[in-house]
């Protein structure tokens, strides 16, 4: 980086073949200029421009050395500003990869408003439990629900968020099942378990208390959304974050059950492989989390 910027400097005073006028051009004092200048030749050992106190000339290794750096000093800046320009109008393909659940209860409603902000992105969206390999395959992210992936890991997990969780059931269930007062009446009833929960107990919490129900669940599965499709039909009791349970809470479809009590929080990571984001990839996950946050989840850097 010195040296491209040392071929920077010494470029405009061979454009102008004067200190004072390339110095204002760049921004600088001719002194610190002439240091600069005074150092390259050092580096590379020739002397690159005859000084005198009325003109500067270039030698003959100097004019050489101004005919190659000229390309390479442009090539540096269109590629700078390229670079400057995607980060003002972001373009290109943002490929992500996330659970079914979270793109259909998340994502989708958010997509349509991103992809109108920024006109000049496209998306290549995997929706499934295959966990992609992000260092083999063209993925930018991969959004995970649950811990972050153990240590040592090539991969950067970011927190985006955390979902709350609860207890949700229809009135159907609730009118013909027994008395729900306490979790240790969970014992008693019917449950719905999306995958990730462990079957052998649920940790409830109260504030500061909590306890450890142990549960058999009569449906074990690996989708949060058929979970709450099946206790909106009177099934069971199912574990479902707050954005997930909205709409059938809204419409009286499903109630929450044993209110005071909760489950810990579900962190939702997005997954890189690297620490230096594109400005789509940033953007994108700046708008993810600001909108999780609107939606009432609890979102981290």
């Amino acid at each position: 980086m010195q040296l491209l910027n040392y071929m920077h400097l010494y470029v405009e005073v061979a454009r102008t073949k004067n200190f004072r006028k390339a110095a204002d051009t760049l921004g600088m004092s001719s002194s610190t200029l002439s240091r600069n200048i005074a150092a390259l030749e050092k580096e590379i050992g020739v002397r690159l421009l005859h000084r005198s106190t009325r003109r500067v000339e270039l030698t003959e290794a100097g004019e050489a050395y101004f005919n190659r750096c000229q390309g390479i000093v442009e090539e540096a800046k269109m590629a700078h500003e390229a670079l400057r320009g995607a980060a003002v109008h972001p373009s290109g393909t943002l490929r992500i990869s996330m659970p079914v659940d979270f793109a259909i209860n998340y994502l989708a409603p958010l997509l349509a408003e991103f992809a109108a902000a920024y006109p000049l992105i496209d998306f290549e969206l995997d929706a499934g439990a295959r966990r992609v390999d992000l260092l083999a395959e063209p993925f930018d992210l991969a959004i995970r629900m649950g811990p972050a992936p153990a240590a040592p890991s090539t991969l950067v997990a970011r927190q985006i968020a955390l979902l709350e969780r609860h207890l949700y059931a229809s009135s159907a269930y609730l009118d013909q099942a027994p008395p729900l007062a306490h979790p240790e009446d969970l014992a008693h009833h019917t449950l719905c378990v999306a995958g990730g929960i462990k079957q052998e107990g649920w940790v409830l919490f109260n504030g500061a208390d909590s306890t450890t129900v142990p549960i058999a669940a009569r449906f074990m599965l690996n989708s949060m959304g058929l979970s709450r499709a099946l206790a909106a039909q009177g099934a069971g009791i199912a574990i479902l974050d707050n954005v997930i349970a909205r709409a059938e809470l809204a419409s009286g479809q499903l109630r929450r059950v044993l209110p005071q009590w909760s489950l810990a929080p579900i962190p939702v990571h997005a997954i890189t492989d690297t620490r230096l984001l594109s400005a789509r990839t940033r953007l994108f996950l700046d708008f993810l989390k600001a909108r999780l946050a609107a939606h009432g989840s609890v979102a981290r850097r």
